[in-house]
This record gives structure tokens, sequence and C-alpha cells, in this order.
């Protein structure tokens, strides 16, 4: 084979090279003729030259013609001056004479025109002969050049080619005599491979003999052993136990646990915006608190109330998802039967958002409508609105893939297996779509808010809202990134492990012999478990017919060890309470116990003064005292000092001099570790103390700092302060002449009013008159 394709090869080069050299010959032959073109446009060019050498003669000829015809009109001219003076003196005299030079006059004048019209006839001819001469000269020139450069382009050309020809011959040599040594080492090769195909045909036959004879002892295995075959029907190997990979059961919970986490933290964003949007409907255009608002403000503010009764379910559904994958199970879209409350639970969600869309966008429009939307402001409230539209189509969107997912667990042929890759990747489009379009609305929101802040109008109230559903936009934009770079990362193990089931590729065939499957599964396990139970250690016949014998005997009941149990549990709880109660009652005790100690101490260090008065005073009553000591048994007696508080005992049981050094030793060994203690402490302190100077420093600075500001703005705000001094002077006097002509106008309005009072009074007791009047008649 090698060979033949090397012949093939060669044939082809050998038939590129006689074309190449059929090419040659043309060219060759080209070349040839344009020589020959070249060389009689050179002889043209020759003869050319001497009819222009010609021509130039006769140029020269003329010229000095012309130059004798100028001299002689000259003396001509001179003769004639002469000749007109001598005519002035005899007219009379010489009117022959004047007739005979006229007649002169008019010949030389012919004369000189035929010289001149020649003349010029000449100048044209020589004219139009040079002209045409160089303009034949120029194309001539020009075509040779042409000529010389194709020529010097042939020359190039044919060089080349030899130069290739020559290159591929030596090529081909190369390539020949290494084919050459190929083919001899194909050759062995094949020798070679032949006798390793001899080889492995009889082992070929050897192994075929031996899967036959052991193809024919497992058929009749099976036909005699096996009494039901499962693996022909596709609703039976849905029923088999697939093999238990762990590995992928805790990679998918903690999936599952990572998308929990991203819905968590996405549920109390749209909880908050939803919330601040309310928040916002309520003080801006017109604020609640001053004016009523629209109905359609109104009945949008109630809806948005609602939206935690539509936005908590979302994670209770993704909870209860995580909560179902665990280890023991089999997750697949099969098996997932709780993605069904949740896709129901988005469901809702998007039905709520349909709700409040046309109220959303009606509230945009009625602030466009108000007067403090300025343009700016108005375009991005149009910007807003299709960032609303857009993102109630993408939740839309989102909700119908989820529900496409759900459908294997609940509807058998609801989804088709090979459609499950393009539904995941839907998925995940939808929710780089969302990342997007909450993207724009925080951009677009955040226009809109430094716009209002901007505006006279604008409180606190206003930007603290802003500021609020800006940063649940914000979170709300991270939280819609996170997921959506996490379904990216992890789609392909999505669709990867969809092949997960009973006999990998055909799957499950109805959510219900997923169910079945996963019983089985449980049953299997608990199966495997009883058979890795360990077994008890048994207890000796005779020890179990002595235990036997007194449980008959004995006389407690199951009731009465029950009572005792109850009884014992009671005690235990009074036992527990009493124990907190005394360990309450030992805080206090211990509490109380200090505070006496410390008000001890302050007795005795106001009384140290007066301790020597009374040890003499004991001394002096000692006698008496005896006499009493000897009937009360002896005491330890407590004195306190500086060094600490001793115990002294009476002189019949005073210990001996080792045992109070030992006493002081110890007391001195607690102090100095009391006091190095505290000198750690206050070295702790010191450290602490330095670190806060060194921070109050830097803090004085800056305060320095910040006092330079504001004494600016100090002197800023006295200048504004001033001017609105200046204008509240102004607006008051307007004010003061605005109350003047309004009180002027209410003192008009008293005397019309009196006037009216005083007819009305008129009228009253005319009425009273006429009522005596009509009584008396």
């Amino acid at each position: 084979m090698a060979s033949a394709e090397l012949q093939g090869k060669y044939q082809k080069l050998a038939q590129e090279y006689s074309k190449l050299r059929a090419q040659n010959q043309v060219l060759k032959k080209g070349v040839v003729d344009e020589q020959a073109n070249s060389a009689v446009l050179k002889e043209q060019l020759k003869m050319k030259d001497q009819s222009l050498r010609k021509l130039q003669q006769e140029m020269d000829s003329l010229t000095f013609r012309n130059l004798q015809l100028a001299k002689r009109v000259e003396l001509l001219q001179d003769e004639l001056a002469l000749s007109e003076p001598r005519g002035k003196k005899n007219k009379k005299s010489g009117e022959s004479s004047s007739q005979l030079s006229q007649e002169q006059k008019s010949v030389f004048d012919e004369d000189l025109q035929k010289k001149i019209e020649e003349n010029e006839r000449l100048h044209i001819q020589f004219f139009e002969a040079d002209e045409h001469h160089k303009h034949v000269e120029a194309e001539l020139r020009s075509r040779l050049a042409a000529l010389e450069t194709e020529a010097a382009q042939h020359q190039a050309v044919i060089d080349g080619l030899t130069r290739k020809y020559m290159e591929t011959i030596e090529k081909l040599q190369n390539d020949k005599a290494k084919l050459e040594v190929k083919s001899q080492t194909l050759e062995k090769e094949a020798k070679e491979c032949r006798l390793r195909t001899e080889e492995c045909q009889l082992q070929l036959k050897n192994l075929h003999e031996d899967l036959s004879g052991r193809l024919e002892e497992s058929l009749s295995i099976i036909n005699e052993k096996v009494p039901f075959n499962d693996t022909k029907y596709h609703l039976y190997n849905a029923l088999n136990v697939p093999l238990h990979n762990r590995r992928h059961q805790l990679k998918m919970r903690d999936i599952a646990g990572q998308a929990l986490a991203f819905v968590q933290d996405l549920v109390p964003a749209l909880l908050n915006f939803h919330t601040y949007t309310e928040q916002r409907i309520q003080i801006f255009p017109v604020d609640s608190a001053i004016d009523a608002i629209s109905p359609l403000n109104q009945k949008f503010s109630q809806h948005l109330h609602e939206n935690a009764s539509y936005v908590r379910p979302l994670e209770e559904g993704m909870l209860h998802l995580f909560e179902s994958i665990t280890e023991d199970t089999v997750t697949v879209l099969e098996t997932t039967v709780k993605l069904k409350p949740f896709s129901d639970h988005l469901a809702s969600y998007i039905r709520f958002l349909r709700k409040i869309l046309p109220y959303q966008l009606k509230s945009l429009e009625e602030e466009c409508e108000s007067s403090l939307c300025t343009p700016a402001l108005r375009a991005r409230n149009l910007e807003l609105s299709q960032d609303m539209k857009r993102m109630t189509a993408v939740f839309e969107k989102l909700q119908t893939y989820i529900t496409l997912l759900a459908l294997p667990s609940t509807e058998p042929d609801g989804l088709l297996r090979t459609n499950y890759t393009s539904v995941l990747t839907n998925v995940g489009a939808a929710l780089h779509g969302f990342h997007d379009v909450m993207k724009d609305i925080s951009k677009h929101y955040s226009q809109k808010a430094s716009i209002e802040h901007e505006l006279p109008t604008a409180t606190q109230k206003l930007v603290t809202t802003n500021d609020c559903i800006l940063s649940s936009a914000v979170a709300l934009t991270n939280g819609a990134g996170k997921i959506a770079s996490f379904f990216s990362n992890n789609v392909d193990y999505f669709i990867a492990s969809l092949s997960y089931g009973p006999k990998t590729a055909s799957g499950f065939i109805s959510p219900l012999s997923a169910e079945c499957m996963l019983q089985y599964k449980k049953k299997a396990a608990a199966y495997m478990k009883a058979l890795r139970k360990p077994l008890a250690d048994s207890v000796p016949y005779w020890e179990a017919v002595a235990n036997r014998r007194v449980l008959l005997s004995s006389t407690e009941s199951r009731e009465g060890l029950a009572q005792q149990v109850q009884q014992s549990l009671e005690k235990i709880s009074k036992l527990e309470q009493e124990k907190e109660h005394w360990m309450l009652e030992a805080q206090l005790a211990r509490i109380k116990l200090e505070k006496e100690n410390q008000r001890m101490a302050d007795r005795l260090r106001s009384t140290s003064g007066a301790q020597l008065a009374q040890e003499n005073a004991a001394a002096a009553t000692a006698p008496s005292q005896e006499e009493g000591a000897a009937k009360v048994p002896a005491e330890p007696l407590q004195s306190t000092s500086l060094v600490g508080v001793l115990t002294r005992v009476p002189d019949s049981e005073v210990p001996d001099v080792e045992s109070r050094e030992d006493l002081i030793k110890n007391h001195y060994m607690a102090r100095i570790a009391e006091l190095t203690s505290q000198l750690q402490l206050a070295d702790s302190k010191s450290v602490h103390f330095y670190s806060e100077c060194r921070a109050l420093s830097k803090r004085l600075a800056l305060a320095e700092k910040c006092k330079e500001t504001l004494t600016e703005e100090l002197k800023l705000a006295s200048q504004s302060s001033s001017r609105l001094q200046d204008e509240l002077t102004t607006t008051k006097r307007s004010y003061e002449d605005q109350l003047s002509m309004m009180s002027d106008h209410l003192c008009s309005m008293n005397e019309t009013l009196s006037k009216q009072r005083e007819e009305i009074d008129t009228l009253k007791m005319s009425s009273k008159g006429n009522s005596k009047k009509n009584r008396s008649r």
C-alpha cells in the first residue's frame, strides 16, 4: 500500500513537471517575440530620429531665410523713410516719382506679406511635427520600458521555475530513497504480522471452543435454575433497586443545601423590596400623613402588604425539598416529589406579581404626571416600568421550566427524558436573565433616587426609604447573580446525574414505580442491616431459670413499677428545683459575705487606733474572767490586722513556732501571688490605656480636621443665615402688609355684619309688633 501511494505521488509530480515544462516553452516563445518587437520598435525610433534631424535642418534654414528677409525689410523701410521728406519739398515736381515709389512700396508689401504667411505656415508645421515627434517618442519609450520590465519578470519566473524544478527533483530523489528503505522495513513487519495473525487465529479457535462450551453450560443452568426473567419488560426493570451511590447523594444534598442558602438570602431581599416599595407609596408623591393618597396607590399598598404570604412559602418549599434529599434516597427528577410544591409556591408568587404589575405601572405613570416630576425623572420612571415588565416575564419563564422539571415526579408522560437537558439549560438562561433585569433595576433606581434627592421637596423619610429600596435591589442583584453562577457551574452535573437510576439508560417509567423502588430499597437496606447486626451474648440456662423464678415470685406488677418511676421522676424534678433555689441562695449568701467582710474591714481600719486601749482593759480584767473561762470551753478567737486574718486560740492550745511560721509563710505567698496578679492586670490595663491614648490622639487629630471643616461650614451657614434673615425680614414685611390688608378687610366685613345684625333686629322688632297687633285683634 505504501509503495502504491508513493508511486501515485511520483506520477502526480511528474505530470506537474511536464505541465510546467510546457508552460516554460510558451513563456520562452513569448519572450522571443517581445524581443523581436522591441528590435522593430528601436529601428522605427531611429527612423523617426532621422526625420526629426531633417526637419530640424529645414527649420534652421527657414530661420536663416527669415533673418535675411527681416534685414531686407529694414533696408526698405529706411529707404522709404528717406524718400518721404524729399516728396514733401517738391510735391508738384515729383508726382511721377511718388507714383513710382508707391508702386514699389505696394510690391514690397505684397512680397513681405507672402513671406510672413509662408513663415507662419512653416512655424505651424514645425510645431506640429515637433509635438508629434515628442508624443511618438514618449509612447515608444513607455512601451520599451514596459517590455523590458515584462522581459525581466519572465526571466525571473523562468529562473524561479528552474530552481523549483531542481529542488523538487532533489526532494523526490531523497523521498524515493527513504521510501525504498521504508518499504523494506514494512515488508519485514508484514512478515512478522502474518506470523502473529496465524498465532492469533489459533488462539481465537481455542477461545471460541472454550466460550461455546461455557455458553452452553450457562444456558443450561439458566434454563434449569432461573424461573423468572425480568429483563424483557421495562416496567419490571424500573423496579430494580440501583446500586447505592453515596457520593452522588451527598453531592446532591450539598448542592440542595447551597440552593437553600441562596433562596434564604433571596427571600428577605424580595420581602424588603416589596415592603419598602409599599412604604415609598405612602410618602411620595403625596405623603399620607399630610394628605390622602390616590385610590390607586391605596389599592397597590394593600396588595403589597400581602407580599409575605406569597414570598415566605418559597423558602419553606425549598427547605422541604432539601429535607427530602437524604443519603438513603435516589435523587432524580422522578423521585423529587417535593419539587411540585415548590413549583406551586412559585406559581402563586408569580400570580402576585401579575396582580401588582398594573398597579405598579399606573403608580409610575401617576408619578410622571405630578408637578414634581422632571423630564429626567420621567425617563427613569419609564425605564423602571419596562424593567418591572421584564422582571415579571423572567419569573414566568422560570416558573414554566421549573413546572416542566416537576412533571416527571407527578405525570409519567408529562416530559420526555430527551428534553431534560434543554429544560435545565433554559432554567440557567432564565436565571441569568433575572440577574440582568435586577442589575438594570438597581442601576435605574439608583439614578432615580439621586434625581429625587436633589428635589427641593425631598424629605429625610423619602431619602431613607429610597436607600432601603436600593439596598434591597442590590441584595436581589447579588443573590440572583450567585444563583445564576451556581446553576451554570452545576448544570453539567445535573445533566449527568439524570441517568442515575435502575438500568442507567432506561430510567424510571412512572412516579409510582419510583416510589415502589424506594420502598424496595428501604426493605433491602433494613434486611442488610439485620444481617449485619451482631448477635447478643446469650444468658446461661441456670441464670435464665433463676431470673424467671424471681420474676414469677415478684409481687410488684408493671403498674407499680411505672408508678414508682413516675414518683422518682417527680422527686428528681423537685430536687432539681431545690438545687436551683439553693444555688441562688448560695450566690446571695456569697454576695452578702463579701459585703460583710468589706464592712468589717472598713470598721477595723477605723478602730485600729483604739485597739491598744482595749488590750490594756482586757489585761486588767483577765483575773476576773479566769473563773468563767474554766467553766466555758476554750473557743478560737480571730484577730484582724493589716497582715491578714489570723486565728488566735487560748494559751492552753497555742501552736508551736513552726506552725506559726508556716501560717505566716503561706499567708505571704498568697499575698505575693495576689500582688503579682494585680501587677499583671495593671500591666494589661496600662497597655490597653496606651492603645486607647493612641486611638484618642488619632481621633483628636481627626476631630481638629473636622473642626476646621465645621468652622468653614459654620461661616457658610452664618452667611446663609444672614441671607435667610434678610429674606425673612422682607417676607415678614410682606406678611405684615398682607395682614394689615386682611385686618382692613375684616373691619369692613365686621361693619357689614353689624349693619346686617341691625337690620335683623329691626325686622325682629317689626315682626314682634305685628304679632302683638295680630294678638290684640
